[in-house]
Parts: structure tokens; sequence; C-alpha cells
């Protein structure tokens, strides 16, 4: 329950990086030692990925706030629980250490955000090309009498077919090549964890990865980095509020295209080192193309603007002086929440399942709404925020897949928002 039209201030710290923590958990199966995570985000689909390791008999205790020490000294299944994976997209990422660990793997289908298609064509692309067989029914089973180094060209720069790449690749003989790998922030963390477990990846943060195949992997202490996603999304409820907000602990490398594009809507931030502030009562207009041509926001592989913020764009887009076409290039189905936004007064064409069409400012009013994903949760969020009058979101479960304690740390800086049992 929300009460809009408050500007906030003060210091919001973001977790960590979500879609780098569930890669980094499932790849803790590649080593029987113990492994030390920090800064581990405290929320829901990290919770399901423990308890799919939990499931396949993996030890796993917390040492301190958003501190786990993981062990698989044993794994004791090879068929991870069908109804945790229904719940979570990213039970995929055991599918590549299991299958070098263990030798063969049957991973039912995943579930997750119904924001269009998510194929598994380029992982089984990979999964082949290493030497594993792979058979594909309502589960995909694969095995391998001895996984070996290619060089494989991904179809498409999956950022999860990467990862079960490199999880793969890591302890087979010889030396992989990874053309046209996606090199997302999460990629680049994956990446050096497993570096600091005595894998040997070159290339990180390209899309060219080369890793030679050691025998072992061992123990070791991992920090993963910040969310550059949750950190856009503090920057855009931020600026839509006009309040002024401190984020510390950013990466600033990670922000250069979302700085470049929240600039094309007259988002504008300060970045000393770490540490980035949002100024308030900022001026949001559009800044046109030249010819005065409405300019477009639209999504990519990294390093361009992500997908996971074009909601967030969207939501922003309503309270800025001008005109812009959001693209959401990747997903069909991830704008079909605007509905929610015109219901509360947003001025919005959806001209198909890829472009919408946004106006603005427009005057937001309170409203009842419902949570389809993540990223559209806490676009509504964003919205409620600057809304006048009181907003309720249900299905509120979906943005605590993927931000931790929302309501309290935006409590912490004013806002008026509150949890409650329908």
């Amino acid at each position: 329950m929300i009460q809009g039209g408050r500007s906030l201030g003060g210091t919001i710290v973001p977790s960590g990086n979500k879609n780098a923590a569930l890669p980094i958990l499932a790849a803790c199966l590649l080593s029987d030692e113990e492994v030390t995570l920090e800064n581990v985000p405290d929320i829901v689909d990290v919770h399901v990925m423990l308890a799919l390791l939990d499931d396949l008999g993996v030890s796993v205790r917390e040492e301190g706030p958003n501190t786990l020490v993981i062990r698989a000294s044993e794994v004791r299944s090879q068929s991870p629980n069908p109804d945790l994976c229904r719940r979570l997209r990213a039970s995929l990422l055991l599918a590549g250490p299991l299958l070098a660990r263990c030798g063969s793997v049957d991973m039912p289908l995943a579930g997750g955000d119904f924001i269009g298609r998510r194929r598994i064509d380029t992982h089984l692309l990979a999964f082949r090309a290493l030497g594993a067989e792979c058979v594909v029914d309502r589960s995909y089973r694969l095995s391998h009498d001895g996984l070996r180094g290619a060089e494989i060209f991904l179809d498409e720069a999956s950022v999860t077919a990467t990862e079960n790449t490199l999880a793969a690749a890591v302890l087979a003989p010889g030396e992989t090549i990874i053309l046209n790998a996606a090199s997302e922030p999460h990629v680049q963390d994956l990446s050096r964890f497993l570096n600091e477990l005595g894998a040997d990846i070159d290339g990180i943060g390209t899309n060219r990865l080369v890793v030679r195949g050691v025998d072992r992997l061992g123990g070791g202490r991992f920090r993963i980095g910040p969310d550059h996603i949750e950190v856009a999304s503090f920057i855009a409820l931020g600026a839509i509020t006009g309040s002024d907000l401190t984020i510390p602990d950013v990466r600033a490398e990670d922000l250069r295209m979302i700085n470049m594009t929240f600039g094309r809507l007259g988002i504008r931030v300060e970045i000393d080192g770490d540490v980035l502030r949002v100024p308030p009562d900022q001026d949001l207009t559009v800044v046109a193309d030249e010819g005065d041509a409405i300019p477009k926001i639209d999504d990519g592989v990294w390093p361009a603007f992500p997908a996971d913020l074009t909601s967030i764009a969207t939501a922003v887009a309503t309270q800025t002086h001008g005109t812009v076409m959001i693209f959401e290039k990747m997903f069909e189905n991830r704008l079909f929440f605007v509905d929610k936004l015109v219901s509360m007064g947003a001025k919005i064409v959806l001209c198909d399942p890829h472009r919408a069409v946004v106006a603005g400012p427009s005057q937001l009013y309170g409203e009842r709404l419902e949570s389809p994903d993540i990223r559209a949760g806490m676009a509504m969020l964003i919205a409620g925020l600057v809304a006048e009058g009181t907003s309720i979101i249900g299905n509120v479960g979906q943005i605590d897949r993927g931000y931790e304690n929302i309501d309290g740390r935006l409590r912490a800086v004013g806002a008026d928002i509150e949890r409650a049992t329908d």
C-alpha cells in the first residue's frame, strides 16, 4: 500500500546482483570444498535456488547477514526438484554444473516470469559442442562419457547459455572458446568467481571467452557485486519523485549505457568513485533526436540498455515532458503491463507487443494493481510513489523475487509504504 506524492531523501544501499547470485550458487556444485559467498541478496529467487541445492544434498549455512557458506561435498541426485524448477527460470543454470560434476543430468523445464518465449536451444548447442548427448521431451536429459574443449559460436548472446557453457567447460580437458558470449556484469561476476576457485577463464567482459580446462576447483571466498538493475531502479524512483538520494557501493562502469539512456529522459546523476547521487527536483524533459525527431529507448545485449529496465523506463517516461518510443526487442510480453499505468492516468499507446509510445508528463492517480513480473512490479511501485492518492499492489511476491526488503528500505528514505495481508 503506497501513499504517493512524497519526496524521499537519504541513503539507500543496493543489494547484491540477483542475476549473479543465482549462477554462482549453481556453480558451487563444481567444487567439493567450502565456498563462502558475501553480499547474497535475501530474495525469493535466491531462497528457491538454495532449496534446489539442499534437495541435491548441498550443505548451506549462514555466516552472517547476506553471507552464506556452501559445500557440495557430495551430490546425491542428478534430477533437480521439478516443483522448485517450475518456480525459477534460473533453475536451468544447474544443468552445466551437474553435467560437469556428475556426468549426467535430468533437468525439468524451468518456470519464471512469463515475459515471452525463452528458448533453451542455445544451451543445448553448447552442451553438444562440448561432447554431451541431449534428449529433449518434457524435460531435457544430458549425459556424456567425457566433455572436451571446443570452439563454440552461440547462436544468440544468451546470458544463461553463456553461464551454463562456462560451468560445463571449466573442468573439460583442453581449451574452450565461447564466441558471441554474453558479457553482462553478472556473467563477469560468475567468471571471476570461477577463477577464484581455480578456473582459468580469459576475456572477461568481452564476447570472446577462453576457458582452459582444469582438473578440479577448490574452495574460496567471493563477494557478489552490486545489482546495477536495482541501482537503476532507485535512480528512476528518485528522479521522478524529486528526491535527493545517495546510492553507495555502485560500479560506475556498469551504469554507462543506463545513465546515457536515462539522460534522454532528462535524468542526471552525480558519481564520485563508488557513490552515486540523484539530485532533487530535476527537470525531466525528453531529449529529442536531431531534427526534433521522437527519440527511441531500446534494449539489447550488453553493453546496450538492459531489457530488465524497459519497464522502469516506461514508468519514468510518463513523468517526462515530451514523447518517447519504448522499443522492447527481446521479449514479446514485457510491455503488456502498460495497461496498469494507463489505468493510473498515463498516456501510452501500445503499438504492438514490442513498442509503446509514451507522452508526458501525466498526472497519475492511485489504483489497485497486480504485479505480473519482477520488473513490471517495480515499475508500478515507482508509479505509485509519484501518484496522487493510494496505490495498492497485489501479488507483491513478484517484486520480492528480485528486490530485498523493498518496502523497508524505501520507508527508511521517507516513502509512505506498508505491507499488508489482504
